[in-house]
């Protein structure tokens, strides 16, 4: 039998020290609540379903006092408001005699059972002896999903989420919204996106609030509104009504109508309408606003504001317009905060009662020198690294545990409030939502107790407490697969060399460093990494699906070197080659739309198989 210290739990405990003998695990026992029982008697009621699911052992539920629980056997969950014990921590004890978990809060409570839960599904029959003591870094540590690049997942899908991820102690979950919400007033906005209704946002709050999660209202207030902005009936609104030419990392692409005209009162008054008929949905009361990568801002309508008062001025002057706004409905503005670091210099006029979201993806982001920043100004701010997942395939793992490291560290360092694992959808939101579950498990663990986990690659934490594999095969294959784009070569910031030729034009330029031998390699890694899959044994519903998703993944990788090879070869335009790619191509566009409707709905769908339909018609010649 494992001691408690060698238990694989996540997160990793802030303490977990062995004591003599251990606790067998038997029928007929009690859960004891102690304290606020109506606060308790959920939470016991969870670990009452993980003893039957884990060990098919019932307990029954009662409350009481001093005489019942731990002496006598079975658990005791027990409030303790003036015990010593951190907001959100719990002391989580094991003998002989029985298990007895004490916190501050219900929150400390929840989060005693949940690792209580994890140690019932890898211990059979004896728990062994101990103590640990947790508490965790970041009093918010959350995790957003983008649900308006193409994706909206099903409430089933969200559910089954929330119930992961709280189990890992997340608190926090934003579902990051451009469009995606059915506005009443605004149906030809969002009529072809399948978005989330009132109905399910008041589902949804309810159900994390049973699990200790705070669902934070999302809207995109200023850039990033370009569903909105190419209608005729918002056109007027724009910053620059007919699109305009974005220069990123040497590449220029033509972009829609982007941002909202800053200097017309009128965007302020679409925004109060917006936030008037999404806000009631949620109990939570702070407010992610976005308001970040407004490029086109100071280049058309207010061009002139901008030339007179700065571009920094008119920026932040628009956001003080929308804090008044939040302040209205009594919430408490997040927004992102890649433009106001542009301008240092403004950020001490920024409100005390803001948060910042100080956010970046590479593993070399500063967030040490913004972090600062943001110290020395005293306003609130949460890190926000990402999964690498988007772009990418099946992910960029090392740079994603690069980056979360980076974000979790420095924030600590600096005070943040908060930890935020994003998660985009960028050009069709092609990834699987398994391709996440590793930044998610890191975010998760380094958010709680950033010196306890630092050192750890989850892979083993993936394998029991995600995938619940008994083959141990997926937390490696997930790393692994994660990782071999870097055998074909180099790739720009957010995004992977494969990614790039599955998407890229046949005649356009290949990415730098990427030769056929490079691709070979990257086959032969790929085909190796995902030899095992089928042998996997994942305790749960969706396990199919899961392997299917890794599966695609993989042979989109494999199609990607493929038909690089192809274009460096030469072969790209030979009608041979064309019909071996557009038969590999059929395939992974229709396990594409399956997998699709397997966790989502269907709106942006169509978006999302552009991609793959645009590789057919080409290699069809159609």
């Amino acid at each position: 039998m494992a001691s408690i210290e060698d238990l694989i739990l996540l997160p990793t405990p802030r303490s977990a020290i062995a004591g003599p003998g251990a606790y067998g695990l038997s029928g007929g026992s009690k859960i004891v609540c102690r304290g606020d029982t109506a606060a308790l008697f959920p939470i016991a009621r969870r670990l009452r379903r993980a003893l039957w699911e884990n060990q098919r052992i019932d307990w029954t539920l009662r409350a009481g006092g001093s005489g019942l629980g731990g002496s006598t056997g079975g658990a005791t969950i027990m409030l303790s408001p003036d015990g010593g014990i951190p907001a959100q921590g719990y002391r989580l004890s094991i003998t002989g005699g029985g298990i007895d978990i004490v916190a501050g809060d219900a929150a400390g409570a929840f989060y005693g059972v949940a690792t209580l839960v994890q140690m019932l599904r890898q211990c059979e029959g004896v728990l062994p002896a101990g103590e640990i003591e947790d508490s965790p870094d970041f009093p918010s540590r959350g995790v957003m999903l983008d649900i308006s690049r193409s994706k909206v997942p099903t409430l089933g899908t969200l559910f089954d989420l929330v119930d992961l991820l709280s189990g890992w102690k997340i608190n926090h979950l934003e579902l990051y919204t451009e469009h995606t919400f059915a506005y009443e007033n605004h149906r030809e906005v969002w009529a072809q996106a399948s978005p989330m209704t009132g109905e399910d946002i008041l589902r949804l709050d309810a159900y994390c609030r049973e699990r200790f999660v705070e669902l934070v209202p999302n809207q995109n207030s200023f850039g990033h509104m370009h569903r909105w902005l190419t209608l005729p009936r918002y056109n007027h609104l724009a910053e620059w009504p007919n699109g305009f030419d974005l220069t990123l990392q040497g590449n220029t692409t033509r972009m829609p109508p982007f941002s909202l005209n800053p200097t017309d009162p009128r965007s302020i008054e679409l925004m109060e309408e917006l936030y008037s008929e999404l806000l009631p949905h949620f109990t939570s009361e702070r407010f992610n606003v976005g308001c970040d990568e407004t490029w086109d801002v100071g280049r058309g309508r207010s061009a002139r504001a901008v030339g007179e008062r700065g571009a920094g001025r008119v920026y932040l002057d628009y956001l003080l317009a929308i804090h008044r706004l939040v302040k209205r409905h009594g919430r408490a503005m997040h927004f992102w905060g890649d433009i106001i670091i542009q301008h240092p210099e403004l950020v001490p006029e920024l409100p005390e009662d803001v948060v910042v979201l100080e956010w970046g993806y590479e593993a070399g982001h500063p967030f040490d020198e913004h972090g600062a920043e943001f110290a020395r100004s005293g306003i609130p701010f949460f890190v926000c690294p990402g999964t690498s997942s988007w772009n990418s395939i099946a992910g960029r793992t090392s740079n994603c545990l690069s980056n979360v490291r980076n974000a979790s560290g420095n924030g600590l360092r600096h005070g943040a409030v908060g930890v935020l694992i994003t998660d985009w959808g960028d050009n069709g939101h092609t990834q699987y939502l398994p391709v996440s579950y590793p930044g998610f498990a890191a975010g998760a663990a380094l958010s709680w107790c950033h010196e306890a986990n630092r050192g750890d690659d989850f892979v083993q934490a993936l394998d029991l407490h995600a995938f619940r594999d008994g083959t141990r095969v997926m937390g490696v294959l997930s790393r692994d697969l994660g990782d071999a784009h870097e055998k074909a070569g180099p790739a720009r910031e957010n995004s992977t060399v494969l990614f790039n030729l599955l998407t890229q034009a046949p005649d356009g330029p290949l990415p730098d460093g990427v030769t056929v031998e490079s691709l070979g390699e990257a086959c032969e890694v790929i085909g190796s990494i995902i030899g095992p899959l089928e042998s996997t044994r994942m305790d749960r519903e969706d396990a199919g699906t899961i392997r299917d998703e890794f599966a695609n993944a993989a042979r989109m990788m494999l199609h990607a070197c493929k038909r690089g090879t192809a274009m460096l070869e030469g072969t790209i335009g030979s009608a041979e080659k064309r019909r071996q790619l557009a038969s590999e191509m059929r395939t992974i566009l229709g396990e594409h739309r399956r997998l699709w409707m397997a966790r989502n709905r269907v709106g942006g769908l169509q978006d999302s198989e552009r991609i793959f339909e645009e590789r057919l018609h080409e290699y069809l010649g159609t």
